[in-house]
């Protein structure tokens, strides 16, 4: 008889049935208990009492409600399993089985520590490999308990999850569940046909940033541009697809670009062999998103080759190409890139697109002759015909077009030269200065949204031209239409690159005001000046329309704030308004009323922060103030220390007029070595 063989008849296995089946859940607890120990004791465990037992226990566990009975009735089916050979747990292997551990996943500490134990010892059989991914919901609780790094769970987790990854279906919804280490694996060693499954599964897959930034980081992004260089046709195909997906991270754009992917696509683009057709259209796209990373300035010849793809390729292409050229030509260091694509032709060839059909393409040939005209406006002025112009108009003046498509033929409009007296001719008689008033009116206070705020930016910068201090009868126009109160608005409400040139535009037209006042002075009033119009800067009956005054438009607090803001980029446009109320024969009136809207507090700011030609102005206007006691005796104490700090310290251009200052707060003799 054999060692043992004693002890195990001794066990009652037909009255341990009759109380898993029949028990109350205490009672089941308990025999649950008993049956756990006998089998760690090797009294339990035959293929005969796991028949019948094992059964019993898992349908009790499907129903049990208590989570501690739970516990304890996976604990004795663990047991039973680890003593026994491969029938016992294959018998936990059904899909129902399973389905009864799986969901105790999802309760518990103790009972997720349980299941996922008992699953782990299971795993042995490929059945149970094989089924567990289809329990709906176990692969994704896996994850989720791996990525919980839970004490006691996460161990185990991770090593089901590996175990499971045999299976390329696993991986898959492992990939689903945002756990991407697997999949990127069979990316890298798996055999030419997993590579293509998985490359397939992430260009379907929604990714979130945060997961595409995940699978870059990981390792995807590498094997992906190796099959899309060296694999097949398929490999390619299915390659180019992830990237596509995952490129529209900045993150991994730049780790294509640095994997070097930027060349092998345009020569894609470029290959007449019809095989590959198929595949310019994803390598077009994954141009434009990738063009979003200032690494691609890097390759300098990427601009002018996609330029000179554009009249070789179809629609769909096209706008991917002229949104690549438009990323590229957007970047703040691109200056030689833009200057590439004009000497290739880029303005030449972008005007035919202006009668472009597809607005897509349109507006994005029209951003991209904005770029290009940025700091080359001259150039672009040289190239462009009136029959241009007039689609230009038409484009703003129709109520067709959307605002994108409106924003980007003001701005190329906004980018020509504003000296050029035949342009603005032009633009005179077609009306559209109206037709800007119209649009300043409609989106100024509507939803903001990027492509309005490049409208108003737009806007303001065409408007310069209307306002040119040496054309009074444009500037008159331009008020007549009712431009002061806009501009003065936009001061307010629009981003910093329209208060600039509404800034600009108020200073010119400010510039003339006394001019205005001389020629429009009476010698003798039949009737006494009102109080209302009477302006304190002018000393004079001013009105916006007459004078185009600056303190009767009510612009001066604006400009005063915009210089009390973070953002120092109007702060030369601002300081050349403020300028024009201390000219030499208003400074003392201009002084009080800068002073009256706090621009004092304002100009030191500047003084102290700004950019050097910024600071040179406000030091310029504080002269001025600083002339007046009133003042003096008023901002002595804040100005001392900045103004001395800064002739110590600043930029030896600024000392003259800091020195005079200085004098006039009595700090300094008149003939100071700082004049």
């Amino acid at each position: 008889m054999p060692p043992g063989a004693g002890r195990r008849a001794a066990v009652d296995v037909e009255d341990l049935l009759v109380r898993v089946k029949n028990g109350a859940e205490p009672e089941l607890g308990a025999v649950a208990r008993e049956v756990a120990a006998l089998a760690e004791e090797g009294r339990l465990g035959g293929d005969e009492d796991d028949g019948v037992l094992v059964p019993a226990l898992l349908a009790r566990l499907a129903g049990a409600g208590d989570p501690e009975v739970r516990v304890l009735v996976m604990a004795a089916l663990r047991r039973l399993a680890g003593c026994a050979g491969g029938e016992t747990k294959e018998r936990m292997a059904s899909i129902d089985a399973l389905s009864s551990i799986v969901r105790s996943l999802s309760r518990d500490v103790d009972e997720r520590m349980e299941a996922i134990v008992l699953l782990l010892d299971l795993s042995d059989i490929p059945q149970v490999r094989q089924r567990i991914g289809r329990i709906k919901g176990c692969i994704v609780m896996l994850v989720t308990l791996r990525n919980a790094h839970e004490s006691g769970t996460y161990d185990d987790a991770e090593k089901l999850l590996h175990i499971l990854s045999c299976n390329p279906q696993n991986v898959l919804l492992m990939a689903e569940a945002g756990y991407f280490r697997p999949l990127i694996h069979y990316l890298k060693e798996g055999s030419d046909m997993n590579k293509i499954l998985m490359a397939t599964a992430i260009s379907k897959m929604f990714l979130s940033e945060q997961m595409k930034s995940s699978l870059g980081e990981d390792g995807a992004v590498e094997p992906l541009v190796e099959m899309f260089k060296s694999g097949n046709h398929e490999a390619k195909h299915s390659a180019l697809a992830a990237l596509r997906n995952l490129s529209s991270s900045l993150q991994n754009a730049e780790l294509l670009i640095n994997c070097g992917i930027t060349g092998s696509l345009l020569q894609l683009l470029c290959s007449v062999t019809s095989v590959l057709m198929t595949l310019r259209e994803p390598a077009a796209a994954i141009l434009s998103t990738i063009a979003q990373s200032d690494r691609i300035l890097l390759h300098r010849d990427a601009a002018p080759q996609m330029l000179s793809l554009l009249n070789l390729s179809c629609p769909v292409i096209q706008l991917h190409l002229l949104r690549a050229l438009n990323s590229i030509c957007g970047h703040t260091n691109a200056k030689r890139a833009r200057a590439k694509i004009r000497q290739n032709g880029g303005v030449q060839l972008l005007l035919p697109f202006l009668r472009e059909k597809n607005v897509g393409i349109k507006v994005a040939a029209l951003n991209l002759m904005f770029h290009l005209s940025k700091d080359a406006s001259q150039e672009l002025a040289e190239q462009i015909r009136e029959t241009h112009l007039d689609i230009l108009v038409k484009i703003i003046a129709s109520p067709t077009p959307g605002i994108a498509e409106k924003a980007a033929a003001v701005g190329v409009l906004s980018n020509l030269p504003v000296a050029d007296k035949n342009i603005t001719k032009f633009l005179t008689q077609a009306n559209l200065l109206p037709v800007l008033i119209s649009l300043l009116e409609a989106n100024i206070s509507a939803s903001p949204s990027p492509q309005k705020m490049w409208l108003l930016e737009g806007i303001a910068g065409v408007l310069t031209r209307f306002t040119v201090s040496w054309d009074k009868k444009l500037q008159s126009l331009a008020v007549g239409h009712g431009v002061v109160p806009w501009l003065v608005k936009l001061l307010s409400e629009g981003s910093v690159k329209a208060k600039s040139k509404s800034a600009t535009s108020l200073a010119q037209l400010s510039q003339n005001s006394v001019a205005l006042r001389k020629a429009k002075s009476p010698r003798w009033l039949c009737v006494p000046p009102s109080a209302e119009s009477y302006c304190i800067v002018h000393d004079y009956q001013c009105t916006v329309k007459s004078t185009f005054c600056l303190a009767k438009a009510g612009a001066v607090n604006p400009l005063v704030q915009i210089l009390e803001g973070e953002e120092r980029e109007a702060d030369g446009s601002v300081l050349e308004a403020l300028a024009t109320l201390v000219q030499d024969e208003i400074w003392e009136n201009g002084s009080r009323v800068i002073e009256k809207a706090s621009g004092v507090h304002a100009l030191l700011r500047v003084a102290e922060a700004g950019e050097l030609t910024s600071q040179d102005k406000a030091i310029w206007i504080l002269e001025r103030i600083f002339r007046l006691e009133e003042h003096r005796e008023q901002y002595d104490g804040i100005a001392q220390a900045l103004l001395i700090d800064l002739a110590q310290k600043g930029d030896p251009v600024l000392k003259p007029m800091i020195g005079r200052i200085l004098a006039h707060l009595q700090l300094l003799q008149t003939q100071s070595s700082y004049f």
